[in-house]
């Protein structure tokens, strides 16, 4: 696979957009390991902008000390991510006008949907690259964030999701949500591993956008 570029590349599963479903716990896509964790970051308007605006040029997985390399977005002609229906589910006309594009103040762009990146951890004394791609991104007034998908060469097969909620009570929230299972028969001799690798970052993740760094 080029490292410079996605154009003929998928994702490594088939429930796409599987993490939007309310019974992801009890009903995972068949094989796959769900998995739901929220903490909560604050309260407050000023909150809710800080915390999208760090979850929307990958401050969640630089903040728990990932790199992240590779950007892309996609073009319209490459993957653009699915549309769902107030329902949840996928959109019959899957047709999408292509997002604009808007950027951070350092220049990293804001997520959008078809956007491939590379994932880089340490993992003791090995190096993991993680490539995968954002399969759909949510943005409502109270309510922003996006999932992604393993591309070939991520340890793991399955999907992960990161949403900020501002909600009726002024509370600001952080969800993820995920399914996976191990890519290959290399990573499942060593999933009980990569399993607990997981559950370290995923803590990173949640501490990540919080205004004290723990939780």
């Amino acid at each position: 696979m080029r490292r410079a570029t996605f154009t003929d590349t998928a994702v490594t599963y088939a429930s796409i957009g599987g993490t939007l479903a309310p019974d992801l716990l009890r009903f995972p896509p068949k094989g796959y390991r769900p998995l739901e964790r929220t903490v909560r970051l604050g309260s407050g308007e000023e909150r809710f902008e800080l915390a999208s605006k760090s979850l929307m040029t990958w401050g969640v997985q630089r903040g728990s000390g990932m790199t992240v390399t590779d950007l892309l977005d996609g073009t319209g002609q490459q993957y653009t991510g699915l549309v769902f229906d107030a329902d949840g589910q996928a959109a019959r006309n899957q047709k999408v006008e292509p997002d604009e594009a808007v950027f951070a103040e350092d220049g990293t762009p804001y997520i959008v949907n078809g956007m491939s990146a590379h994932l880089t951890t340490k993992f003791g004394p090995f190096t993991i690259d993680a490539p995968v791609r954002v399969v759909y991104v949510i943005d409502e007034p109270n309510r922003l964030g996006y999932a992604y998908g393993t591309m070939a060469g991520h340890p793991a097969s399955g999907e992960e999701s990161f949403i900020v909620e501002r909600r009726a009570d002024d509370s600001v929230w952080l969800t993820i949500r995920a399914f996976s299972r191990p890519s290959s028969w290399v990573y499942r001799l060593g999933w009980p591993l990569v399993r607990r690798q997981q559950s370290k970052i995923t803590a990173r993740y949640l501490r990540a956008l919080h205004p004290i760094g723990a939780v």
